[in-house]
This record gives C-alpha cells, structure tokens and sequence, in this order.
C-alpha cells in the first residue's frame, strides 16, 4: 500500500507541519498532480484544503510541474528551477526528475493551505498542549 510524508504549509504563520499518509488516506493523492487541491481530511486536518506544491520519490528526485505523467523522465533544464541550480550563466544540464502526477513511487508530498476549516490546525494535530 501507499504510504506519504506530507509537509504542510501554513502561509499565515510560516510554520510546516510533517504529516503521514497511509492506506486508504494515502490513495486521496494517487493520480493528482502539481496544483490540484484535496481535502485535508486526509493528514488529519478536517475542514481544510490543500494545494500540491511539489514533492519527491524515495531517491530524492523532486517532482516537476512542467513534466506530464508519473515516470522519470531526463530534462534539459536550463536556468534556476525545481531540482537544478545552475553554477553559471548559460549553464545547461540533463537532470533525472519525476513527472508531477503522484505516484506509488512518491515519498514525499508537499502541500499549502488553501482553505481554513473552523479549528486551529495546531487544536487538529494536538500540538500546543501543555501537559502540566
């Protein structure tokens, strides 16, 4: 089965939060791509919607927005962009990366906050408390 580490970012306060995504949860991100939005119900966070920003497999290639599909696919890159960095100007590279469809193959997702339910995400997660 399936299993994630999603990273969620909340714009408003700048702070992440890393999450896991099993099973049945985990099979909500199958098949969505880069920009699509799903219901953070998934990672724990009822009531909220979240953006897939990026991610990575198990080997650590990034997912990239501009490459259709699930599979690995050689780029071209050329300029600064999601898994290269060029060392000079005019600098060019064939660089390994992931399709942005998330797959099996995908360890890591990284998603925003795009909707707000009612609760605090920090009373959803149960991070805060002080046990006294």
């Amino acid at each position: 089965m399936a299993s994630f580490t999603v990273v969620v970012g909340d714009p408003d306060s700048g702070s992440s939060y890393q999450l896991e995504a099993e099973d049945q949860d985990a099979n909500r991100f199958i098949g969505k791509s880069i920009g699509e939005e799903v219901d953070g119900g998934a990672v724990g966070l009822d009531g909220y919607t979240l953006e897939i920003t990026g991610g990575s497999d198990d080997a650590g290639r990034p997912l990239n927005p501009n490459v259709p599909g699930a599979n690995l696919t050689e780029v071209l890159m050329e300029g600064r962009q999601t898994g290269y960095k060029p060392s000079r100007d005019g600098e060019r590279r064939r660089v390994t990366v992931r399709g942005s469809e998330v797959s099996d193959a995908v360890a890591q997702i990284n998603a925003s906050i795009v909707d707000r339910g009612s609760a605090d995400v920090d009373e959803l997660l149960g991070e805060g408390e002080d046990d006294e």
